[in-house]
């Protein structure tokens, strides 16, 4: 089966200093890939080359095998590469109906698919359907964050990058995320690649994880190998 993103042999850095060397990662459809490290460890480095907002050194990717070199961040995104960087971000002065419809002007879908895909996130994160009216500001970290992820998945894509979705919300708002993202790769066949130093909730819900140390890939083993292995937990991921 063709991997539906595969980065083969990535380099990419800052200011012509390297961050990544010679990264390689696979994500099959439906598949959940958790992508793990201590910070620095090149995680958002990595996210960043493959939905194109950083220009890699070397290495390609390719999304249902088909090469990325030379195609831009918004094209990479209208072929099904969806990013979702760190940070939670939404328009804060639009309600979160308005947010959602953006997604879908991003993909270019016409309206009545937009308004499926819409109803289609109501239905995976209830909290959002019961305040379609609320302006994002209005919002708590926990719904910004499935505000978030909504938006990107409105415009259908085949694979989702998501950066830190855990980072400031509370452990069951965390729990709540993770399992509807398995949910999704389940029962869509999406292919999520996520990085994340909620390393427990990560591997919980994930098939694989991917280990990162200063740039390189140290492992990558079924994401309950990885969780119930000591030594490595404790030589590269803080638990």
């Amino acid at each position: 089966m063709t991997a539906a993103l595969a980065v083969d042999g990535l380099t990419a850095g800052y200011g012509g200093a390297p961050v990544l060397h010679d990264v390689t990662v696979e994500v099959a459809p439906g598949a959940l890939v958790a992508l793990v490290g201590a910070n620095g460890a090149g995680k958002t480095t990595l996210l960043r080359a493959t939905s194109g907002l950083l220009a890699p050194a070397g290495g390609a990717v390719r999304l249902d095998g088909q090469d990325l070199r030379g195609v831009g961040v918004e094209d990479r995104a209208r072929r099904g590469l969806a990013h979702v960087p760190e940070g939670r971000g939404v328009v804060v002065e639009l309600t979160v109906d308005e947010n959602l419809h953006l997604g879908g002007l991003w993909a270019h879908r016409g309206t009545a698919a937009r308004r499926a895909a819409v109803e289609d996130v109501y239905a995976l994160f209830p909290s959002l359907d019961r305040r379609r009216a609320a302006l994002g500001h209005q919002l708590s970290g926990g719904e910004r964050q499935m505000l978030a992820i909504g938006r990107a998945l409105v415009a259908g894509p085949r694979v989702l990058l998501l950066d830190e979705p855990s980072l400031g919300l509370a452990p069951q708002v965390v729990a709540q995320i993770m399992a509807l993202l398995r949910a999704r790769c389940d029962a869509t066949g999406l292919a999520v690649l996520l990085a994340e130093q909620n390393v427990a909730a990560a591997l919980s819900v994930a098939d694989r994880g991917v280990v990162l140390d200063l740039g390189r890939v140290v492992v990558t083993r079924p994401a309950t190998d990885l969780a119930h292995d000591e030594a490595l937990r404790h030589a590269y991921l803080g638990f």
